[in-house]
């Protein structure tokens, strides 16, 4: 037989009473991308192969803010998307030696680092980084508008459910009108609940997609 279940458990909430805030901060350096697990690994190639990890960055992180003012995506992110397209529209430039292999090695450009594996290969997850989070950012915030629809229809129709099961029980309204309404309260609340269902997933894989750490939750924290 299974245990029984604890008796203090908390009383349950709906979602939308979970105090869950998916907000972000404003002005998320891109810093903040350097502890994801895939940039870490991708520098301990670089440092295997003997490259400077401070001359690597200065080349090929962009030196932005990922969030404006609301926690969006900032201009600068999408700017360094291509309209139209997925290309990456960002140019590194070494002003520092990216390797100590004598004044030679140490003196090449971008399109001889390239030749370099790992450097290719840090070069690639970084824009990986960029690229999910700015979609991920585009994701949240077009999923915090259809939750504002979704919340306003839910609203209005419980609010006809509330007139319609008046006049049902005053004998004005019909059983199947009350029944209707009942369907129709009832489709409002389930598709607000899958919205908002996806909207914390966003976040969360937003969170993960910026390293995980609390900076990130810097703008949630001020409003409690």
């Amino acid at each position: 037989m299974g245990s029984a279940l604890p008796a203090n458990l908390p009383t349950a909430r709906n979602l939308s009473d979970q105090g869950i805030v998916p907000d972000l901060a404003a002005d998320l350096p891109a810093d903040v991308l350097l502890r994801r697990p895939d940039v870490r690994a991708a520098e301990q190639r670089l440092i295997a192969a003997n490259a400077n990890i401070g001359a690597a960055r200065a080349a090929f992180l962009p030196k932005i803010v990922l969030t404006g003012a609301f926690g969006s995506a900032s201009p600068v992110l999408s700017g360094l998307f291509k309209a139209g397209t997925e290309s990456w529209n960002f140019t590194p430039s070494l002003h520092q030696p990216l390797f100590d292999w004598g004044r030679t090695s140490g003196n090449l450009d971008v399109a001889e680092a390239r030749k370099v594996v790992a450097v290719a290969d840090y070069e690639k997850t970084i824009q990986t980084a960029f690229r999910e989070v700015a979609d991920l950012l585009a994701a949240r915030d077009t999923l915090v508008e259809q939750l504002k629809a979704q919340d306003a229809n839910r609203k209005s129709q419980d609010e006809r459910l509330r007139l319609v099961d008046a006049r049902y029980k005053a004998g004005i309204a019909s059983n199947l009108e009350w029944l209707d309404a009942q369907r129709d309260s009832f489709t409002a609340q389930q598709s607000a609940v899958q919205v908002r269902r996806q909207l914390l997933s966003t976040t969360a894989q937003l969170y993960k997609a910026l390293g995980g750490g609390d900076e990130a939750r810097q703008g949630e924290q001020g409003k409690s």
